[in-house]
């Protein structure tokens, strides 16, 4: 299955707030990963996947241009 990063997210319990301390990023920027206006880099994107607990590999990041 499939998820997009909002839905991992949410699937772990986590606000995009909660999500973005975890990464140690700024809320604006996490917020702007899972609207698709920016790329997450590869570390994070890896960090992401073991906090949600969603192979990398059934995560969608979606980039709207």
């Amino acid at each position: 299955m499939k998820f997009t990063m909002k839905q991992a997210r949410q699937y772990a319990g986590l606000t995009q707030a909660e999500m973005a301390k975890r990464l140690n990023i700024a809320l604006a920027t996490y917020r702007d990963y899972e609207h698709g206006d920016s790329l997450m880099r590869v570390d994070k994107a890896i960090e992401f996947s073991h906090i949600v607990g969603v192979p990398l590999d059934d995560l969608i990041f979606l980039q709207f241009n």
